[in-house]
C-alpha cells in the first residue's frame, strides 16, 4: 500500500511539473539561425558625448549562424531616423560575429566602424534592420528604455 501510494505522489508531482519543464525552454530567448542580428549595446555606458569612446560605446553585432561564410558587401544597417551604414567588402565566417561599432577606427577581423561623430541609436526607442543588397529587409530588432541600454536580439 505504502509503494503504490509514493508511485502515485511521484507521478502526480511529474504531472504538475512538467509542463513548467517544458515550458521554459520556449520562454529563453531562441537562437536565431542564418545571418542576423545579436546583441546590440544602443546607450554607450556613462553620459554620451562626441568622444571616440563614448560614441564607439553603441554598437551592434551581426552574427552568422550558418555552416558557410557571408560576404556582407552591399548590406545595411539602418535606424528609425534612416541612419545607414552600408558594408564594403567584408566576409564573415561561418559561426562568426562583426560588431558594427558607431564611432570610428580601424576595421579589422570582427570589428567595423561606421565613422560617424555622434551617437546613432537613440536610448529611449529604436528599432535596428539588417537589410540584403536586394533591400529586402532580413532581420530587425527594436527597444525601448525597459531593456537598460543593451538588447539580446538573438
Amino acid at each position: 500500500m505504502r509503494i503504490r501510494s509514493m508511485a502515485t505522489a511521484v507521478l502526480a508531482a511529474t504531472a504538475l511539473t512538467a509542463p513548467l519543464l517544458a515550458a521554459s525552454p520556449a520562454a529563453a530567448a531562441r537562437h536565431q539561425g542564418g545571418l542576423h542580428l545579436g546583441y546590440i549595446q544602443y546607450d554607450s555606458p556613462g553620459r554620451d558625448s562626441s568622444s571616440r569612446t563614448s560614441v564607439n560605446g553603441e554598437w551592434v553585432n551581426i552574427h552568422n549562424n550558418t555552416r558557410s561564410s557571408i560576404q556582407l558587401k552591399g548590406y545595411k544597417l539602418k535606424d528609425n531616423t534612416g541612419y545607414t551604414y552600408t558594408f564594403g567588402s567584408y566576409r564573415i565566417g561561418a559561426g562568426k560575429t562583426v560588431k558594427v561599432r558607431t564611432g570610428k577606427g580601424t576595421n579589422r577581423a570582427g570589428t567595423v566602424y561606421w565613422g560617424r561623430g555622434w551617437h546613432v541609436w537613440n536610448n529611449t526607442s529604436d528599432k535596428a534592420r539588417l537589410i540584403k543588397p536586394s533591400g529586402s529587409q532580413l532581420d530587425s530588432c527594436a527597444w525601448t528604455t525597459r531593456d537598460n541600454g543593451y538588447k539580446n536580439c538573438h
